[in-house]
């Protein structure tokens, strides 16, 4: 998670919200990161999960990431947890809930719907006091 919070940092540089991501492959090696990219960027996909979801992808060269773990400091949102689902990741873990727009638990449980075809694992809360002060205290600057 600290490897994350770092990446969170880098996009409030560019005044991008600061979510930063990183995903694990099955040995717990890293793969890929990303951090939030929509205002440096102008795409509204650019959430640090969907970044690095993609970079883990192109590296590996397949879609499915069964077996990796995606570590964030936010709770994703219904797009990026539709992400999750798609790409077979084995595990979710985030930081900070997110009362607002949270699809892992918080306002919808996306990842989780029995419905789906596949349901990654959440582990939650971890670092979440530092993951929710890096959030405060750039909303708050705003």
């Amino acid at each position: 998670m600290r490897h994350a919070l770092a990446e969170a940092a880098q996009a409030a540089l560019t005044g991008d919200v600061p979510v930063g991501a990183v995903l694990l492959g099955p040995d717990g090696s890293l793969l890929a990161t990303g951090h939030n990219e929509r205002e440096a960027t102008g795409d509204p996909t650019a959430h640090a999960e969907v970044l690095a979801i993609r970079r883990a992808a192109a590296a590996l060269g397949e879609w499915r990431l069964s077996g990796c773990t995606l570590v964030v400091t936010l709770e994703p949102c219904t797009m990026c947890a539709g992400a999750l689902v798609q790409s077979r990741i084995g595990r979710v873990v985030y930081g900070a809930r997110d009362e607002k727009a949270g699809a892992a638990g918080s306002l919808w449980d996306v990842v989780r719907d029995r419905r789906l075809n596949h349901r990654p694992e959440v582990v939650a809360g971890v670092l979440e006091e530092a993951c929710s002060a890096q959030l405060t205290a750039f909303f708050r600057a705003l």
